[in-house]
């Protein structure tokens, strides 16, 4: 059985039936977060949106119901660069009776031009794309156990196949760069991703009818080949044509959120995949190879323990 999915292009109509289950999508107000969550929700899903701006959530959830009738969502205050928010947005989550996946969307996407700090003074970026994300996931973990074939997406980016880094030098103490913290992170989250799965397996607590972590990018995907929605995608006209001239190698962020839907519900999909767009850039989903790096056991496990130190609290598996 598939769900009506008429709020959906193509690729992405022959969503399975997701009535029932409960999704949560951090930086669900926009971009590939919202259509993430209007995709779900256009499948019957539950979808709780986490987001940090009051305003432009309205706005999302206003969208959803209205572009997908009997859409049951949400929403959760989140602010990821900030750890307290962290806790205070995992409190209301664990008391959801449920969870079935939890698709770790949210980031900043334009770095700023200079070293900036956290309110708990993590380097912005780093902060907010993956130590929230870590420091969530763990605080989580318990409503993930409780049901039976839950997921982790992390969601990281091509740009770790053009910038590789071993996350030596996670706050970039020694020489910010605002590509180098957008690529960090998102190598940090891919890593993260796939480790997660490994310590799940090894813990007992992952495979099949456990808790699965898998990871997707969403190739390259821009504003102006995404359909317009007031409040939520809202392109310049010079935006549009400029982008329009890059559609040979780009798709829309509705496009690009196929990736994420498919690993969060794809009844084949397995702990450990990773997924793309079958052309890197765009694309339907398909299971890909991931980066040396992402895979790196020695990576993966001086960033696991280094973010232990930092949230001062060990990761429950």
């Amino acid at each position: 059985m598939t769900a009506s999915t008429s709020a959906l292009p193509g690729a992405a109509r022959a969503l399975p039936a997701q009535f029932g289950k409960t999704f949560v999508v951090t930086g669900a107000n926009a971009g590939l977060g919202y259509f993430t969550t209007e995709q779900l929700a256009a499948a019957g899903a539950h979808v709780v949106l986490a987001c940090r701006n009051p305003a432009k959530t309205d706005a999302a959830l206003a969208a959803v119901r209205a572009r997908v009738p009997g859409a049951s969502v949400s929403a959760v205050p989140l602010d990821l660069g900030d750890l307290s928010q962290v806790q205070r947005a995992a409190d209301a989550l664990l008391e959801l009776p449920r969870i079935d996946g939890l698709i770790l969307n949210a980031g900043i996407v334009h770095p700023p031009r200079t070293r900036e700090l956290s309110p708990d003074g993590h380097e912005l970026v780093f902060a907010t794309n993956y130590l929230g994300h870590f420091a969530l996931t763990a605080q989580v973990l318990p409503a993930l156990r409780r049901t039976p074939g839950s997921r982790v997406v992390a969601l990281g980016s091509m740009i770790s196949r053009l910038l590789d880094s071993p996350l030596l030098d996670l706050e970039l103490e020694s020489g910010y760069n605002r590509w180098k913290a957008y690529a960090q992170s998102k190598i940090a989250m891919q890593v993260f991703g796939f480790e997660l799965d490994r310590r799940l397996r090894a813990a007992g607590a992952g495979g099949a009818g456990g808790v699965q972590s898998l990871v997707a990018h969403p190739g390259y995907s821009i504003s102006g080949l995404t359909p317009g929605i007031r409040g939520v995608n809202q392109p310049s006209r010079a935006s549009r044509f400029a982008d329009t001239l890059q559609s040979f190698g780009a798709h829309g962020k509705d496009a690009g959120a196929w990736s994420t839907v498919s690993a969060a519900v794809d009844p084949d999909a397995r702990g450990g995949d990773y997924y793309g767009p079958r052309h890197l850039t765009r694309g339907v989903p398909t299971l890909q190879e991931p980066t040396r790096t992402s895979l790196d056991p020695a990576v993966a496990e001086s960033l696991w323990s280094r973010s232990e130190l930092l949230l001062g609290a060990p990761f429950p598996v």
